[in-house]
């Protein structure tokens, strides 16, 4: 969506529905995760525009990526591929990891999930989240004739300077992720220089909102952003996915923690000392 947008949007009515149906029931791997959702919205009455939310926790156990781990520590290593910072805690519990997952995700735990799942598993996300939103899309699309149907895949992440978490956009389909109105006019006519919406990740908080924590509400709805839906098969249909929401390399002004910057300050420091000549 460009920016040029804005002035239909801000000329109809602004209104946004967001609900959770019950009853999906536990997701075991190997479900047919798709026939399980369609029959959960079976009524209703998805219209084109539509964003249809599941949690990650849902498409993880459906994709079996449940992994038999006593060692929950060791599951986060092994799902770590930076570590960002590392924060002691009181004794007897593992310190504080932040790090980037396989995903490029940086979050607390690589993302691995202890919280319902049997006793001794863990949770890992999914392996791919953007290909799991295109398949689930695909087959929704299908099923109910819809040709703007557009799918998030959440998980929940703190946020720096923010206490409290929220859910986020990992996986994402037929959804302009972004809405970047960089080049546009405030309504003062002032030009926009930085302005760029993270509409995927506002769509997955709004869905939070109806599905909770500890409901079973792993499906949400989300209706009212029609105009950042999209429609069509393939690349252009799809949309560019969550993964382009991650910042790094040079954008990422917080690559490390305060500690591992100043212990990596001080190992350069120590090797750029140069011996003076003898005495």
């Amino acid at each position: 969506m460009s920016a040029a947008d804005g002035g239909a949007h801000a000329a109809s009515d602004a209104r946004l529905e967001v609900w959770a149906p019950a009853g999906l029931g536990e997701v075991r791997p190997g479900d047919d995760l798709a026939t399980l959702v369609a029959d959960l919205l079976a009524g209703e009455a998805l219209a084109e525009g539509d964003v249809v939310v599941v949690t990650s926790k849902i498409v993880s156990k459906a994709e079996g990526r449940v992994v038999h781990a006593a060692d929950r520590e060791q599951a986060i290593t092994d799902e770590t591929v930076r570590v960002v910072a590392v924060r002691e805690r009181p004794a007897g519990l593992p310190p504080l990891r932040i790090v980037e997952n396989r995903l490029g995700l940086v979050m607390a735990a690589a993302g691995v999930d202890a919280s319902n799942t049997p006793e001794g598993t863990v949770l890992l996300l999914p392996e791919d989240p953007d290909a799991s939103a295109r398949a689930l899309r695909a087959a929704l699309r299908g099923r109910f004739g819809i040709d703007r149907l557009g799918v998030v895949v959440t998980d929940t992440a703190g946020r720096p300077w923010r206490d409290g978490l929220t859910d986020i956009a990992i996986g994402a389909a037929g959804v302009t992720v972004v809405d970047d109105l960089r080049g546009g006019a405030d309504t003062h006519g002032r030009e926009l220089s930085v302005t760029v919406a993270a509409v995927a990740d506002e769509v997955a908080a709004a869905s939070e909102l109806v599905r909770g924590k500890a409901t079973g509400r792993a499906v949400a709805v989300v209706r009212g952003v029609a105009r950042y839906v999209l429609a069509g098969d393939g690349p252009a249909g799809d949309g560019a996915g969550a993964r382009s929401l991650v910042r790094g390399g040079p954008d990422d002004l917080f690559r490390e923690g305060t500690a591992e910057a100043y212990a990596r300050g001080l190992a350069d420091g120590r090797a750029e000392v140069v011996p003076g000549p003898p005495r």
